[in-house]
């Protein structure tokens, strides 16, 4: 059972990042649109009606993207493992995630997965796609990459 629900930081493309990944990844949807109302609105600089968030559904996980300005961007800091768990799926997912995105490790064999590539969207989200088979019903796995020091890991 998810407990957490991952909420997405975007400038003013949430509903539009939120229709590309339902498309892409199975048992996916949107749940429910959130739009600012007057005070909100006024409150945010934003305009009365348009969305503020967006929750919604991929491989069954929830999320919710937000529009929340520019003051904060996604970064590679926060992933998302997939199993893919066939050729088939990792290299649609691949194709369709890198395209206008990044690779920051290209899809191929690695040690630790025969397929595997860490790529980062063209909305700046991280994913982490490996063709391995998990025996869960839950796909996407939420990472969090530290950037911390190691002695205050040794303490």
């Amino acid at each position: 059972m998810q407990k957490i629900t991952p909420f997405l930081w975007f400038d003013n493309n949430a509903e539009e990042a939120v229709n590309y990944y339902t498309s892409i990844f199975e048992n996916s949807k949107t749940l429910k649109v959130l739009r600012y109302d007057e005070a909100a609105a006024k409150a945010a600089g934003r305009p009365v009606g348009s969305v503020l968030t967006v929750s919604f559904q991929l491989e069954g996980e929830k999320f919710t993207a937000l529009n929340g300005g520019p003051h904060f961007r996604i970064n590679p800091t926060i992933s998302f493992f997939v199993y893919c768990e066939s050729e088939e799926k990792i290299n649609n997912l691949y194709k369709k995630l890198s395209d206008g995105g990044t690779a920051l490790m290209p899809i191929g064999k690695y040690d630790w997965s025969e397929k595997y590539a860490w790529i980062v969207d063209k909305f700046g989200l991280s994913w982490q796609l490996d063709v391995d088979k998990i025996n869960s019903p839950q796909k996407i796995i939420r990472l969090r990459i530290l950037m911390v020091k190691q002695k205050f890991l040794l303490k």
